[in-house]
């Protein structure tokens, strides 16, 4: 992965997990005229410095550093967006990115505490990083997470309003309390093991993106598979192509718990064609075994889905 020295604000590559140094990590929404690869890599110029967007670059590194970080990770310049090759890389360890990462610092531009500093509740709950698709894994995969708002200023951490996410984002407080996510079966499972496939869905069901194909490569760390990014093949194609990439994994079944939200009047197959489907899939949860029997595996062939059920 490649860091932005937080004094120098300079790039610099690390090859492997050994090598790589203590980082923070910045999640943010985009805004127009963000601080790109190329702006920073010209350092001679210092075009970057121009940009409406060097304003957060700067004050991000400037946040971290009383904090002793001499490195931090933010996607809009430590990403070369013009290497296909790397851009499929950072999108397939993104949420390794902000899993790793000491603390992530959440910087949320429309969320101001200098007026009404108590009414902290809706604040939040207003803001526009709730909304985007991206934001959903950057919110779970970080070890300890603080919001900021746009005066840079503490507005908490993700443990101290754990309960104002979960009324807002309908995650359950308990991810917040438990930490990672486990995306392990059987015996294997040790955390979480009540939220589904459907329920994860849910999560996104109301996010967007501002490219199609996004709101589901934004959910591949989410349910731990890799694939590669094909812009232009559309969300119902991204989309289908995550739930087959989940299937070969999981046994989970809810993953066919989904409401079609068009009017149906084309063929639909097994496979929801966008996180919306799930938007009711919120409260699926487990079943007594002994009603269900043994959990059964599930599998596809050329005629279809192969699947023991009780009737």
């Amino acid at each position: 992965m490649r860091l932005l020295h937080t004094k120098t604000f300079e790039l610099e590559e690390f090859l492997t997990a050994a090598d790589t140094p203590t980082y923070a990590i910045l999640s943010h929404t985009w805004e127009k005229d963000e601080v790109t690869f190329q702006d920073i890599h010209d350092s001679e110029t210092k075009a970057g410095w121009k940009k409406a967007g060097w304003s957060k670059v700067w004050n991000a590194c400037k946040y971290v550093r009383q904090y002793k970080f001499e490195w931090i990770w933010i996607d809009t310049c430590c990403i070369d967006k013009s290497s296909s090759a790397e851009l499929s890389e950072a999108l397939n360890s993104m949420y390794n990115y902000y899993g790793d990462s000491r603390v992530c610092i959440t910087y949320l531009s429309d969320v101001s505490m200098e007026r009404d500093a108590m009414d902290i509740k809706k604040k939040l709950k207003d803001s526009r990083w709730f909304t985007r698709g991206w934001t959903l894994q950057e919110l779970i995969a970080p070890r300890f997470m603080v919001f900021l708002d746009q005066g840079w200023k503490m507005v908490g951490t993700r443990f101290s309003v754990r309960k104002i996410i979960s009324e807002r984002t309908s995650i359950p407080v308990e991810v917040f309390e438990d930490g990672k996510l486990d995306y392990a079966t059987g015996s294997e499972a040790k955390l979480n093991r009540e939220n589904f496939i459907a329920q994860k869905m849910s999560w996104a069901a109301s996010r967007k993106t501002t490219r199609d194909e996004d709101i589901a490569y934004c959910l591949m760390g989410l349910f731990g598979v890799n694939m590669s990014p094909i812009y232009g093949e559309g969300e119902a194609k991204a989309f289908m192509r995550l739930q087959q990439e989940i299937i070969k994994y999981s046994e989970d079944r809810s993953i066919f718990a989904w409401v079609a939200t068009d009017d149906c009047h084309r063929d639909r197959g097994l496979f929801a064609s966008s996180p919306s489907e799930f938007m009711f899939s919120g409260e699926i949860g487990m079943s007594d075994s002994e009603d269900l029997g043994n959990k059964s595996a599930f599998s596809f062939g050329n005629n279809g889905l192969h699947i023991h059920l009780p009737l």
